[in-house]
């Protein structure tokens, strides 16, 4: 493992066909705030987190991940980690300079090792942010973000060589062997995990609510409101959260949990979980149980931004 110069996840931005449903959806349904706007993009805030938003919706004839954006502690820190990316023959999108979405910072992209778009950036304006209150449902911050993967090890590696992740719990299986990696930037169980899956693609975005109370709440105002619900509600065994996942207007997943693990790093050891046992995906037993079909809705659809910058 490489030394972390990244800190945290900040944000994570989709292209769509129909950028005002998705907006609705994500506003309406979800509980994110339209914070900034212009002509075909929309930045979505978390009401509690500091970061300037937390999805950002690019109007695109493609559906797509656009970029995982991740923060850095200095603009040091970010030239550091573009120097060394460059040294180790990663892909540079643009070089280090100032941005231009909201909140401003200092930052550059790359790719990784299947073509997805990443930035790093330090120096981003704080967002002023609010105390989520007691009951209600919605999402205090950006919580994780999980990747398909036709080379989930290979993404692995990347993961941590060049940037520092750390492995916190593996799930397998007797027959298809490892499937899913637990990746860790802070004390945070995981910021990222990646998936084994038919072709890379989002395989979901997570977001934390206030605690359980406001995630049943607002797992059942969802249900209320017709979203389709794929899996849960439950708690996982691996990061101790819990989750319903449900489908966008575009047919990503998207998770409300709360209570995701915190570790002291320096005595954890990682796991590695039978995700066929029953208590391993829900230590509850009351989510559907995990079978091919809702395991296929995560696969996605081939993400058609693989080595191609997003424009904006």
């Amino acid at each position: 493992m490489t030394d972390r110069l990244i800190t945290h996840l900040r944000h994570v931005d989709l292209a769509v066909p129909d950028l005002a449903r998705q907006q609705d959806f994500f506003t309406n349904s979800w509980g994110l705030r339209t914070e900034h706007g212009e002509p075909g993009l929309s930045f979505l805030a978390a009401e509690g987190s500091p970061e300037q938003y937390v999805v950002r919706l690019r109007q695109s004839g493609d559906k797509r991940v656009d970029l995982v954006a991740f923060g850095a502690a200095s603009a040091a820190d970010v030239d550091a980690l573009a120097a060394r990316l460059g040294t180790d023959g990663v892909t540079l999108v643009t070089e280090p300079g100032t941005l231009q979405t909201p909140g401003g910072g200092y930052g550059f992209r790359f790719f990784d090792n299947e073509g997805r778009t990443v930035e790093v950036s330090a120096d981003v304006a704080v967002r002023a942010h609010r105390r989520i209150e007691e009951g209600e449902p919605v999402p205090v911050r950006l919580s994780h973000v999980v990747l398909n993967s036709a080379d989930p090890e290979g993404t692995r590696a990347f993961y941590e060589r060049h940037l520092g992740f750390a492995l916190s719990d593996t799930l397998t299986h007797p027959r298809m062997g490892d499937m899913m990696w637990f990746m860790r930037i802070n004390r945070w169980h995981h910021s990222v995990a990646i998936a084994r899956g038919p072709h890379p693609s989002l395989h979901h975005l997570s977001f934390e609510l206030r605690g359980l109370d406001e995630y049943m709440r607002g797992t059942g105002k969802l249900l209320r409101a017709g979203v389709e619900k794929i899996w849960g509600p439950g708690r996982h065994l691996a990061g101790n959260n819990t989750f319903s996942y449900f489908l966008d207007p575009h047919g990503n997943t998207v998770e409300y949990t709360t209570e995701l693990e915190e570790i002291d790093e320096d005595t954890w050891h990682p796991h590695v979980y039978d995700f066929t046992r029953p208590e391993v995906s829900d230590q509850w037993g009351t989510a559907n149980a995990m079978n091919e079909f809702v395991a296929s809705r995560s696969f996605n659809d081939v993400d058609k931004g693989l080595f191609v910058a997003p424009p904006v």
